[in-house]
């Protein structure tokens, strides 16, 4: 792989929770590609959103450095977008300009943010809603008005934490290839953060398989499945399986040792 365009080096993160410490990742390293997709896949609590906002810089708190074309991340940059499960749209703001409230810090003419909000508007297929408000769209409209924002600025790299967690199966399948189509024309290095294997499969190129608490790199997989990517297919279930055995199967768990009855105090066994 050539230079990365992210690095997470030694990465650890723990949070103060009512006078304890909770150690909430362990000793996260990775190198992304410019390009790449990677999705990261665990159970709830291994730290997978935290790690995204490690890197988009909304927390910066942390042991070992991340970095972004060799520069360490020390706060929010353009260069990184991101789009949470929430679609977190201004209900009083038209699609139009809850897009342009992506370009608040761009030094752009009132005439380029006009093109570039017009042109993203088109990009996640939404050029007959412009107008129109939040409680006028349906899940995944609303989801597409959320990836536009965070890619109206142009972000070389876009983090999405669980983006379509709250929509029904259908919408969530026909979200997975609009992002799919979105992303082979904007060109951008994704990563993506979900509890969903076979979404996971589907759209990336990488998954990483997290541990929980401390959330640390079980196995790093890689999907060779060439696109569009069948989801019947042997390959696909092949791959399916092998990651829910992952995320699944604990290697560091010891059974319990038997107890026998005749061993316990006749006081316990009266109970």
């Amino acid at each position: 792989m050539n230079a990365p365009i992210v690095s997470f080096n030694h990465v650890g993160k723990t949070f103060d929770v009512d006078g304890f410490t909770l150690e909430a990742i362990r000793e996260f390293n990775l190198d992304i590609a410019e390009g790449e997709f990677v999705a990261i896949v665990g159970s709830s609590g291994c730290g997978k959103s935290t790690l995204l906002r490690l890197l988009v810089g909304l927390d910066t708190q942390f042991r070992g450095q991340i970095s972004v074309d060799g520069k360490a991340v020390t706060g929010i940059g353009g260069e990184r977008g991101i789009v949470f499960q929430e679609h977190r749209l201004f209900p009083w703001l038209s699609v139009a300009d809850n897009i342009g409230l992506g370009l608040v810090n761009e030094p752009l003419s009132a005439a380029q943010k006009h093109k570039r909000i017009h042109d993203f508007i088109e990009l996640v297929g939404l050029g007959d809603f412009a107008r129109a408000y939040p409680h006028q769209l349906s899940g995944g409209m609303a989801q597409r008005v959320a990836i536009a924002r965070g890619l109206v600025a142009s972000p070389r790299i876009l983090l999405l934490d669980e983006p379509f967690g709250a929509l029904d199966a259908l919408t969530r399948q026909q979200m997975q290839d609009e992002l799919l189509a979105i992303r082979a024309r904007a060109k951008i290095t994704t990563v993506l953060v979900t509890h969903d294997v076979e979404e996971a499969i589907f759209l990336a190129d990488r998954v990483v398989v997290m541990e929980p608490r401390p959330g640390r790199i079980k196995q790093v997989v890689d999907i060779a499945l060439p696109h569009p990517r069948q989801r019947s297919s042997f390959d696909f279930h092949h791959l399916r399986e092998e990651l829910l055995h992952e995320l699944t199967s604990d290697d560091h768990y010891q059974p319990p040792v038997p107890v026998q009855v005749r061993d316990l105090p006749l006081s316990f066994i009266a109970y």
